[in-house]
């Protein structure tokens, strides 16, 4: 089927993304979406609430047979990620976004599309919308600022909610079910600094800089064994600092607690009269971890440059020799990727920890890690061990947004409905699957958690970035499937 703009606005889906692409709705700057939401069920005479988060919460009554039918919840964020390409003309505060249709793919001209979740939200509105659809009590909640932290999950008041059933739409591939996701945790390891003067005249100012690597986000990608560009650096230091009078000025990496590091950096007072000998390391290390990260990391790269000394900065100190082990431990011996695999979902990452960014100042070295679980004790057992790593070496670790898991739930009545009305609509069935990264639904089920709960959604691409797409006739058949599992509920 031949589709375009003008003929996707007959379909009530597609005309509602349309509608609300016109509306700004980056994290942060949602409070016309939100306006927008409210008066759409304002028009209709449903009841409507709007929290001071700005979050969205709707409920429409049960048609006719479906009195007595659980009451489901229906769950998205309409905040999205506002990326552009470069050369882009955009304001993400103002302009609508431009639709552009191509084949079976819907995406933007030049942007982010937002389908990640704006999808859910027009699947909402054509269901508050609808007069012809049979479904139980309806509450929908359409969430704030989900893409920097679930704030608007986390704060939403949920205790007048009636619902049995829980579905949640921010799944980006058609024919899963999702029915666990990880909780997560993070943590900032601080190790106080001490320095020393060296004699300038008898050192090099060497810069060594690791990148290339591939990254990724350290919950969906941790599994790929991918190198970790910090880690390697602690690889590299821990080698150097066996042969060679080590002097480390400064050291940094990665960008994010939450992505796979891609870069780090080190600056070296090397002896003159050891180059030699640590040039032949270098070449040594280089070999090894070119070696070990050919399969994962191909394009990894090794840089070594001897830098020559500003005036300005001529008696820089570096780091003292008792702290200087301190260091040389820590990145060595810092728990970093997969901890555990799901006992109860084949290839299923259960725990993981990420150390994603490394920084320090005139007084401190700062080590930022996401933790991940889908088990609550584990995912605080995690940061309890790098509590106890900062402990023995004088350090501090605190630990912040903490965001719970989506535990799984065995024999659940309504995974049964859901898996059974795809089987007999498709003729397969479902794939039944955890996810390593964190959903609305654990938070929403830490507050009920009666709540038998699924993730659905149609297949979308390149979510964040100005290449995401989302397909058509996927989002034609997930509305479908939505509808059948309604009407299932009798």
């Amino acid at each position: 089927m031949e589709y375009t703009l003008e003929s996707l606005q007959e379909d009530k889906v597609f005309y509602y993304f349309s509608q609300i692409s016109n509306i700004p709705r980056e994290s942060g700057n949602e409070k016309e979406i939100s306006d927008y939401l409210k008066d759409f069920a304002l028009e209709r005479n449903l009841i409507v609430e709007q929290d001071e988060y700005l979050n969205i919460k709707i409920k429409k009554p049960p048609t006719v047979g479906y009195e007595n039918a659980p009451v489901v919840i229906i769950q998205g964020h309409m905040d999205m990620v506002c990326e552009k390409n470069e050369g882009t003309i955009h304001d993400f505060k103002k302009d609508p976004l431009r639709l552009i249709v191509s084949g079976d793919d819907l995406y933007a001209d030049g942007t982010t599309l937002g389908a990640d979740n704006g999808i859910a939200v027009a699947y909402a509105l054509a269901l508050l919308d609808a007069q012809d659809i049979p479904h139980p009590g309806l509450e929908i909640l359409i969430t704030t600022d989900e893409e920097v932290g679930l704030t608007g999950a986390l704060e939403m008041d949920v205790s007048d909610l009636k619902g049995q059933y829980f579905i949640n739409l921010d799944t980006e591939e058609e024919g899963e079910i999702v029915i666990s996701c990880a909780g997560g945790l993070r943590a900032l390891l601080e190790l106080p600094l001490v320095f020393d003067e060296l004699d300038d005249a008898e050192h090099n100012i060497v810069q060594i800089t690791i990148k290339g690597l591939k990254g990724g986000h350290s919950g969906m990608e941790i599994d790929k064994n991918r190198a970790n560009a910090i880690i390697l650096l602690g690889i590299v230091l821990s080698e150097l600092h066996e042969v060679i009078d080590l002097n480390v000025c400064h050291l940094c990496g990665g960008l994010k607690d939450n992505v796979i590091p891609r870069e780090s950096f080190v600056t070296l007072h090397v002896q003159k009269d050891q180059m030699d000998l640590f040039n032949e390391t270098m070449s040594k290390i280089i070999k090894t971890l070119k070696d070990e990260c050919k399969k994962n990391d191909p394009d990894v790269v090794f840089m070594i440059d001897l830098l020559e000394e500003k005036e300005e900065e001529k008696g820089s100190p570096s780091i003292n020799k008792e702290t200087l082990e301190k260091v040389v431990f820590l990145l060595s011996a810092l728990p970093n990727g997969v901890q555990t695999m799901s006992a109860e979902i084949d290839d299923l990452v259960e725990s993981s920890i990420n150390l994603g960014k490394l920084y320090m100042d005139k007084n401190s070295l700062y080590f930022e890690f996401a933790a991940r679980s889908s088990v609550k004790s584990k995912k605080y057992r995690m940061v309890q061990l790098l509590k106890q790593f900062a402990k023995n070496v004088g350090g501090t670790c605190i630990e912040s947004k903490d965001y719970p898991e989506w535990p799984i739930k065995s024999n659940s009545k309504f995974l049964e409905i859901c898996s059974k009305t795809y089987e007999n609509m498709y003729g397969n069935k479902p794939l039944i699957k955890g996810i390593h990264a964190g959903l609305e639904g654990g938070v929403f089920l830490e507050k009920l958690p009666h709540l038998e709960a699924v993730s659905i959604g149609p297949d979308t691409f390149d979510v964040h970035s100005p290449d995401e797409r989302i397909s058509i006739s996927s989002v034609q058949r997930t509305w479908q499937y939505l509808l059948a599992i309604l009407k299932n509920l009798v």
